[in-house]
């Protein structure tokens, strides 16, 4: 049976107005993902097409969504308050079209840092977990650190990091203490030579495809433990 694909709006606030969204709902979906964006791309770049199309096959729903920037059209993100207010409010939009299903929420890159900023301010209702994917721990090309992991130990539901050894956002000598630090809130899946896309080099014998199945099947899998994603 095929995959029920849906766009929609989803309104923020009166200043922001509404943004696009596309929910993509498998027959005996078992969770539903509400999934943003990294900062360079929106919701229909590849890789978020690929990951919800491997989510479907895997009975985990999806609702990806715009930032307001992507959605005029523009290239610098907008400020953290403006995003923070997009994903709750699509985390509200995901609560109702989940019809009961566990809810989950996360994102790509930025995507995933502002879901879980959001959630160490105050509880994302609903939500029983946090997925990365390539979490932004510091900036490339600049002198790595943690600090952009400080707020994690405020969120209180557990987080999922999906992280590539060629990652040059996340210095997993950094991660991994991060991780540890959180103790059982944190799991972490290292990706074998994957970079921050999530792409891997020809030589590695292995394709982005792999990586895109490696991916839904350790969210499926961790979903499971949360007491959603498919049996």
């Amino acid at each position: 049976m095929p995959h029920l694909n849906r766009e929609l709006r989803i309104a923020v606030d009166d200043r922001v107005g509404d943004v696009a969204a596309r929910l993509l709902r498998p027959a005996g979906a078992r969770a539903l993902l509400v999934l943003a964006h990294g900062a360079g791309a929106g919701m229909d770049h590849p890789f978020m097409e690929a990951a919800s199309q491997r989510l479907a096959d895997r009975a985990i729903a999806t609702l990806r969504y715009q930032f307001p920037y992507m959605e005029a059209g523009k290239r610098r993100p907008d400020p953290k308050a403006r995003l923070l207010a997009t994903v709750r409010a699509a985390v509200g939009r995901g609560l109702e079209l989940a019809e009961g299903l566990p809810l989950l929420a996360g994102g790509k890159s930025m995507g995933g840092r502002m879901t879980s900023l959001a959630a160490s301010e105050a509880p994302l209702d609903g939500v029983r977990g946090i997925v990365f994917f390539g979490f932004p721990l510091h900036a490339a090309g600049k002198p790595p650190g943690d600090e952009r992991a400080a707020h994690l130990s405020d969120v209180g539901v557990p987080m999922l990091f999906l992280q590539g050894t060629r990652d040059k956002l996340a210095d997993l000598s950094l991660l991994r203490p991060v991780c540890k630090r959180l103790g059982d809130r944190a799991q972490l899946h290292v990706v074998e030579g994957a970079d921050h896309g999530f792409h891997v080099l020809v030589r590695s014998g292995r394709t982005d495809d792999e990586v895109q199945d490696e991916l839904a099947d350790a969210t499926r899998e961790w979903a499971e433990t949360l007491g959603g994603g498919s049996g």
